[in-house]
């Protein structure tokens, strides 16, 4: 059951305006959204960060800035969130055997050694305490600018907060978060956890 219950998508009528975004990502309004309703500055606050963070605007794409928001969220261990960001990744066209096999994202060879780069950022970054170092940064900069790594930090710390917000709110998972999250991870252990 959740901390705090989420209210209804017709609460607040600019949040519903902007959470149209979601529909795009996922399909449907996150509950964690409809959560942070309660404050409206901080729901709408939320999703344009999200919007910004979520731009392309160099060579990072849309399906490799979810994988980042999955290594994250498995590094936290928020299942929402590594749901959510599979589902994402699907969503805007992470290649299928990058999706089943996400775990492996080390050494399959469905991953390139760019994409390997910044997917060990992620997970070096997600890490408390935080382990990067050296040699993390010079294999990242061997692939990604100054700009393409400011996009995936922000990608990162957007999953920072969604990780603590869901996983002390104890969100209730979507239905289609649900879906991609046995589909893709359950094969691995992944299971809904508190978010029922």
């Amino acid at each position: 059951m959740p901390l705090v219950n989420p209210l209804d998508s017709n609460h607040d009528s600019e949040t519903k305006e902007l959470a149209e975004f979601f529909d795009e990502t996922l399909g449907f309004c996150p509950n964690s959204v409809l959560t942070m309703q309660h404050r409206p500055a901080i729901s709408k606050a939320f999703i344009n960060l999200n919007k910004a963070v979520m731009a392309n605007e160099g060579g990072v794409s849309s399906a490799l800035k979810r994988m980042i928001a999955w290594v994250s969220s498995n590094a936290t261990g928020c299942r929402y969130c590594q749901a959510h960001a599979i589902r994402a990744a699907e969503r805007y066209g992470a290649k299928q055997e990058q999706l089943d096999n996400i775990w492996e994202y080390r050494t399959h060879p469905a991953f390139s050694d760019a994409e390997r780069a910044a997917l060990e950022f992620s997970l070096a970054a997600s890490q408390v305490p935080n382990t990067v170092n050296a040699k993390i940064k010079n294999n990242l900069c061997k692939y990604w600018n100054e700009g393409e790594i400011v996009e995936m930090l922000g990608v990162i710390s957007l999953f920072g907060f969604l990780n603590r917000w869901n996983d002390s709110m104890g969100t209730a998972l979507e239905d289609g978060a649900i879906e991609s999250g046995n589909q893709y991870l359950k094969k691995y252990g992944w299971e809904k956890g508190k978010h029922t």
